[in-house]
């Protein structure tokens, strides 16, 4: 049986709880978004032009869970086996689950706002657009570094792959604000507005039906510390800091799938209905929306 050398800055023991946590963020979420999918797909009710966005949204986070998973089957192992192409799909699949996940916040926080502030309906026409779209855009986005505008490489674990952000080069840089200013700053500031309007539409009608602050503060909690990172590696040498910190902050962005099927499925009034009658064949009523005064 042939051994493999730990990665420098790891012990076995490492290895094992990294391995641990990215196993169990990565089966819960999958569980939990899972359960979402499913019983969007099987309770008739569910099948909303607005619930659309929450079934890609899950879809997005079980292939985020799958990417972690896949880190988690090497880090046990200790050691990729898959070769360096199979360290390129992983960073590609990670990366698309990524960055459509995050859009699919926004378009949910976009649909939220029309929802309880403008009573806009939403057609179905816009929805399937608008995924499309969104899908469309991070499969070209994660895309782009296997046609040289960034390079896919291994995390310092080497048991998992993402964006090389070791090399600091203008390559790494430009590619990387491009994404932070399309795929972390408009979703926030979209997501900041719609919440915002939302807050003070539920401040009229005296009755808050959930917390308009959760979804964007989680989202900058997980991946927040991840990004910044990156970004620091724009303008000096990320090997600077330690390679546990560095394996520490993509774990924690990995747990974003799990506070998103809590937030957007189980804590969303017009989808938890469904997740009651799938989960336990009763049907509960649909809920009403004020209007501001």
């Amino acid at each position: 049986m042939a051994s493999y050398l730990l990665p420098e800055g790891f012990t076995e023991f490492d290895m094992f709880t990294f391995g641990s946590a990215l196993l169990v963020g990565g089966l819960l979420g999958f569980i939990l978004n899972a359960i979402n999918v499913v019983s969007f797909l099987t309770v008739k009710d569910l099948r909303t032009p607005s619930n659309f966005f929450v079934f890609n949204l899950a879809l997005a986070d079980i292939s985020l869970n799958v990417n972690g998973l896949t880190a988690a089957y090497a880090s046990y192992l200790r050691y990729w086996p898959f070769g360096q192409s199979g360290c390129e799909y992983h960073g590609f699949q990670g990366l698309i689950s990524v960055l459509a996940s995050i859009s699919f916040m926004a378009a949910i926080a976009w649909d939220r706002y029309h929802q309880y502030c403008t009573r806009q309906k939403l057609f179905w026409s816009t929805t399937l657009t608008m995924s499309a779209i969104i899908w469309c855009l991070s499969i070209f986005w994660a895309a782009v570094p296997l046609m040289g505008w960034g390079v896919y490489d291994f995390e310092p674990m080497r048991t998992c792959c993402t964006l090389d952000y070791t090399r600091g080069d203008r390559d790494y840089m430009t590619f990387m604000l491009t994404l932070v200013l399309l795929y972390l700053m408009f979703p926030a500031l979209t997501m900041l507005s719609c919440y915002s309007s939302i807050n003070k539409h539920f401040k009229k009608v005296h009755h808050h039906r959930f917390n308009t602050n959760f979804p964007l503060r989680i989202m900058l909690m997980c991946w927040g510390p991840y990004v910044l990172m990156c970004i620091y590696a724009c303008f000096a040498d990320a090997k600077v800091v330690s390679p546990k910190l560095r394996m520490v902050l993509p774990v924690v962005a990995k747990t974003n799938p799990i506070f998103n099927a809590l937030l957007y499925g189980f804590g969303n009034e017009f989808f938890r209905g469904g997740l009651w009658q799938f989960l336990t064949g009763q049907k509960m009523v649909s809920p009403a929306i004020q209007k501001s005064k």
